[in-house]
This record gives C-alpha cells, sequence and structure tokens, in this order.
C-alpha cells in the first residue's frame, strides 16, 4: 500500500538569484494529466473531505502554509504542514483528506488523471464503509 508522504524537488539557484524546482514525468511517482491551483482560500474554509478511487496527487504549497490531514483505512492518520514550494505531497489513490489554508496559500496539485467526477468518494461514511 503507497502511504502520503512528502517529495523533496531538486531547487536550482541561490538565495541572492532565487530558485528554481521542476517536477517531471522522471522525478514524481505518476504521468502528469493534469495541474491546477487554488487559492484566495479563506482560513476557516475546510477543502478536500474527499477520497479518489484512482486518482494520485501531489499537493504543493507555492505559498504561504496548508494543513493537510490524511487518512487511510485500516489505521493511517498523519498530518502534514505544506509552507515550502520545493516540497509536495504525495496523495495516493483511496486516501481522505482535508487541506486548511493558513493565511493567503496557494496551492498546486498535479494529478495523474483527467477529472472525473466518478472518481471521486464525498461522503465520509462512504469512504469509511469500502
Amino acid at each position: 500500500m503507497k502511504l502520503p508522504h512528502l517529495i523533496s524537488f531538486q531547487q536550482i539557484g541561490k538565495p541572492e538569484e532565487g530558485f528554481l524546482s521542476v517536477g517531471s514525468n522522471r522525478v514524481l511517482p505518476f504521468e502528469i494529466k493534469r495541474v491546477f491551483w487554488t487559492y484566495d482560500t479563506p482560513t476557516h474554509v475546510i477543502r478536500g473531505n474527499h477520497a479518489h478511487l484512482h486518482t494520485e496527487m501531489i499537493l504543493i504549497a507555492i505559498s504561504g502554509e496548508i494543513i493537510v490531514d490524511c487518512e487511510l483505512k485500516p489505521n493511517f492518520k498523519k498530518s502534514f504542514t505544506l509552507n515550502d514550494p520545493n516540497i509536495g505531497l504525495y496523495i495516493p489513490v483511496m486516501c481522505w483528506h482535508t487541506m486548511n489554508y493558513v493565511g493567503n496559500a496557494v496551492q498546486l496539485v498535479i494529478a495523474n488523471s483527467n477529472y472525473d467526477e466518478r472518481d471521486y468518494i464525498r461522503s465520509y461514511d462512504d469512504y469509511q464503509n469500502r
């Protein structure tokens, strides 16, 4: 079983010049099919609240801080704090996850599939009963 875990991306540059990090099919654990980002999410809003049947993702806090709570059956629960644009969080299939944005965080998501509403488990009870 694949578990959620942090991935460090190669950081190119110098503090006085700035940095560049690259995510490619050679670095990521899957082929990239979709990229999207979320922003201007109020701190009191909890995003996510779902799992995917087939989609794997990498979450990156491009700016700000995002607290991601992950759950995998039967007994894996872990919270991750993303606040470095050089670090991504791998989210495997069937991982229930929620995201709390601190301040004006911007999140980049890299996924292995195109959007398909049938891929989502949006009810926590349904997730628990699978």
